[in-house]
């Protein structure tokens, strides 16, 4: 498969979308997009923030945007991309075999219909601009834009990027970047550090946490919904669904020991938690505070994790990129336990926030229970507390999807005139 060729000069590509009428006056055109990307929540949420950014008006965005999003048949964009009211143009999913193997053999042909849709979908909605954010969907989609002479914009989230953005940074006319250590740059165009844009629940708390008296409603509010105590310090224990075994496991070594008058929240993972349960009746009768079984929560699932963290003094968690942009934006102190497995990326997505101070780090094999009692110990402790998130917040991004969004409108090529439709709106 031969990637050769030069990206066409955009030069009308800088600024808001805007055309020249036959009378000579500027009137604006509605930019068009196709946004890439999908499979877990972890990809499809960013890029559903930054589809609402662009329409938002209070972030520089347009109501009248036209915005398809290229996704597969198996992601969870199948179900989240209509539920947020966006049409879903499908791909074939084509993973990129990392050693030889007959996948290998049937790469080019499926890439070759993979990038047959892209390209319709682009002509479908006749973008200005196609962005990325990794991922299986990703690759023939920065295939077929540049063949279409179409600007593309990557988005990476994680601290090692992926395949298919090493691939489309090469001509990428922009790449977003989730963490300032990430080692991806454009070769021919801009790289900027814009954060992840950041699920609307989460947006709205880091609004409402930018005064004293709103940090303080929030946490009220969360305590009332979650039965915690507002006036309590409080650790939120959290593993996602795939990463919280080792961690129920420590944390149910670790009961007996935990702080006097600390609170906390434990969420287990989806049907994971009757082993902590029975770990705390355990603890208590074998010795432990008489009422830690009323300061020590347990929940299986919440699907409402901004009532948590609004809760929350400091968390323990492991350190997706999702989990690591939205703890920093929060300014929250975390131990992160990065999970052991993939390529590594996990290990690395926390390190712009552990040099700042505003985290600690220990390998998922190494954690004891003495390294939360530590951390518990410290989030206890009000002054240290403090500086911690701080120090976390110094390295978060809270506006990232509108600094995306501004990102792409000003990659954006506009080259030709609106639509009946586009006057008509």
């Amino acid at each position: 498969l031969s990637l050769g060729g030069t990206v066409p000069e955009t030069s009308e590509s800088a600024g808001s979308p805007q055309q020249v009428s036959s009378s000579g006056s500027e009137r604006p055109r509605p930019l068009r997009v196709l946004l890439a990307g999908g499979g877990t929540a972890g990809h499809v949420n960013p890029l559903l923030a930054t589809a609402a950014a662009l329409q938002d008006p209070a972030l520089g965005g347009d109501p009248r945007t036209r915005i398809l999003v290229l996704g597969t048949a198996e992601g969870l964009e199948k179900r989240l991309v209509p539920e947020a009211g966006l049409e879903l143009a499908l791909v074939p999913r084509v993973p990129l075999p990392r050693r030889p193997s007959g996948d290998l053999l049937r790469l080019p042909h499926r890439l070759g219909k993979a990038i047959s849709a892209a390209t319709e979908a682009i002509e479908t909605v006749r973008a200005d601009v196609v962005v990325g954010f990794g991922g299986y969907v990703s690759t023939p989609a920065y295939l077929a834009a540049r063949k279409a002479g179409v600007p593309v914009v990557i988005h990476e989230q994680n601290a090692r990027p992926g395949l298919a953005n090493r691939l489309g940074a090469s001509w990428a006319q922009a790449v977003a970047l989730t963490f300032a250590s990430t080692r991806l740059k454009a070769s021919k165009g801009c790289t900027e550090v814009t954060g992840l844009p950041l699920r609307p629940a989460i947006a709205t708390l880091v609004s409402q946490r930018a005064t004293d008296e709103g940090t303080r409603q929030a946490r009220v509010e969360g305590a009332q919904a979650l039965g915690l105590d507002p006036d309590l310090p409080t650790l939120l224990v959290t593993g996602g669904s795939l990463g919280a075994q080792h961690l129920n496991e420590v944390l149910s070594e670790s009961l007996d020991s935990l702080p006097t008058g600390l609170q906390v929240l434990h969420l287990t993972g989806k049907d994971k938690d009757a082993p902590v349960r029975a770990a705390l009746e355990a603890a208590v009768a074998s010795g432990a505070a008489q009422d830690l079984a009323e300061r020590y929560h347990v929940l299986d699932y919440l699907t409402t994790m901004e009532q948590a963290y609004a809760c929350a003094d400091g968390v323990l968690c492991r350190s997706g990129a999702g989990t690591v942009a939205e703890i920093t934006a929060l300014g929250l102190p975390a131990l992160y336990v990065p999970l052991p497995i993939g390529n590594g990326e996990q290990r690395l997505n926390a390190a712009d926030v552990l040099a700042s101070g505003g985290g600690r780090m220990v390998l998922d094999a190494e954690l004891k229970p003495s390294d939360i009692l530590d951390f518990a110990m410290l989030i206890s402790d009000p002054e240290r507390q403090a500086a911690m998130a701080r120090a976390a917040a110094s390295t978060g991004v809270q506006d990232a999807a509108a600094r995306l969004a501004a990102l792409i409108r000003q990659c954006a090529s506009i080259h030709d005139t609106p639509t009946d439709e586009e006057n008509a709106a």
